[in-house]
């Protein structure tokens, strides 16, 4: 097989390469970085058409061209977008859009959502961003093996957007040019994620984690400013590890320093594990052609069964409330889907199921500057994220409490006690009143 002249014979434009999607099939994108632009805009100009009435559309984390095109309320009528994890791009097109029951977001934790993709809805067509090809006629997905490496062995119709800036990762991230339809060349910068500094209060919640890290263990970081501060409080720690979900720059310069160096692992040691990327070229740079930075499937990463095989997993993430028996909330507002179920209960899971694990749950006290108390007696946004079985510790600048092992009475006290002081008596109250103490 000459892999340059099958090239040739697959490269097409864009507008080639979306003719093949039919009315009412599903289309899978790509996530995140890995959400291909032109081909992106080219399906919005072929929907357009009247051989449409409805195309379904499935990926995480929505881009901004995804929200500048395909989620336009002109084409509202003409497509049914079913995000598995919203991004701020894809709530500011909810609020443009004529009804909020446009956009039907589908509940998956994050290790389910490969085989969701691939058996309980049918993928007709799979569009992803993808590195260049090399002499062997792999291309890389780069940024994002997520549910892209179990999808793109499954659609019936794979189509490529090939860019130069998606850097070559190993792992479970190559693909073969025999395993893809059709290729489109569009060399344009990555999507960044501009890196805020940490608030004071997250450098309060990231303290208290970090005095909870040791040398050795192995790390997950989620998204948010408190994941990202304590990753900076680390950098006097020794032969930690990583398997992660989100790869992000605040790992790179422990990397580089060699405070992350996975020699204490206790599976895949020396190798820095991810599903998806998010960051800034500086980033992405860094990533291009290293090989100890694997990129592995979210249904193995985020599997409780394989997380659990390192010893001493720590787990970090971010919630918008918890009430007092413990239950968790990382996903809603007011009984509305700020982002996505994602795949924070796998970790949660997994690192407590690990030998000497531990998983903190992170959020602020209050929110609307201080008006509204995120510890409650009961969840006001409605979804649980993370059952009240399943969470360890829970921080907030006030303090940190393991619920491992609490009575509901014992719980509701020590939540109360780290939540913010002028909500402590109403608090108090309402667990009374409820019988919750």
């Amino acid at each position: 097989m000459d892999v340059e002249i099958l090239y040739q014979q697959k490269l097409t434009s864009p507008e080639n390469a979306c003719a093949v999607l039919r009315d009412k099939q599903n289309l899978i994108l790509g996530m995140g970085v890995a959400m291909p632009p032109r081909l992106v805009e080219a399906v919005a100009n072929i929907i357009k058409g009247d051989d449409f009435s409805v195309l379904n559309i499935y990926y995480m984390h929505g881009s901004q061209v995804l929200s500048e095109t395909l989620l336009k309320p002109e084409l509202s009528h003409k497509i049914c977008p079913r995000p598995l994890f919203m991004s701020s791009h894809d709530r500011a097109a909810l609020k443009c859009l004529p009804n909020r029951s446009l956009m039907e977001f589908v509940p998956a934790t994050f290790h389910q959502v490969g085989r969701l993709l691939t058996e309980q809805i049918e993928p007709h067509c799979f569009m992803v961003t993808v590195s260049p090809m090399d002499k062997h006629g792999y291309f890389s997905l780069g940024t994002n093996a997520d549910y892209g490496a179990s999808v793109i062995r499954k659609a019936h119709h794979v189509v490529v957007e090939v860019n130069d800036n998606m850097p070559r990762t190993f792992g479970e991230c190559s693909v073969h040019i025999s395993e893809v339809d059709a290729i489109i060349e569009y060399h344009t910068p990555l999507t960044e994620i501009p890196s805020h500094p940490p608030s004071d209060i997250d450098i309060k919640i990231a303290h208290l984690i970090a005095d909870r890290i040791n040398d050795g263990d192995t790390l997950q970081m989620g998204v948010g400013g408190v994941p990202s501060a304590v990753l900076s409080l680390l950098k006097n720690h020794k032969d930690l590890g990583l398997h992660s979900e989100l790869f992000c720059p605040a790992m790179v310069d422990l990397i580089r320093t060699g405070v992350i160096n996975g020699k204490k692992k206790s599976w895949m040691q020396h190798k820095h594990i991810f599903t998806l990327a998010l960051g800034d070229k500086a980033m992405y740079d860094f990533m291009d052609d290293n090989p100890s930075i694997v990129g592995y499937p979210a249904s193995w990463v985020n599997n409780p069964s394989i997380i659990q095989k390192n010893h001493n997993m720590v787990s970090v993430n971010a919630a918008i409330e918890v009430d007092l028996s413990g239950q968790i909330n990382a996903e809603q507002i007011a009984g509305q889907t700020f982002s996505g179920t994602g795949g924070q209960l796998d970790f949660v899971r997994g690192a407590y199921s690990s030998r000497g694990g531990r998983s903190f749950i992170a959020l602020n006290a209050t929110a609307k500057k201080g008006a509204v108390s995120r510890i409650v007696l009961r969840l006001d946004g409605g979804a649980v994220t993370d059952t009240r079985m399943d969470t360890h510790f829970v921080v907030t600048e006030y303090g940190c409490v393991d619920l491992k092992g609490l009575s509901l009475p014992q719980r509701a006290k020590a939540l109360i006690g780290i939540a913010h002081p002028d909500f402590r008596e109403a608090l108090t109250q309402q667990a009374m009143e409820s019988g919750c103490i």
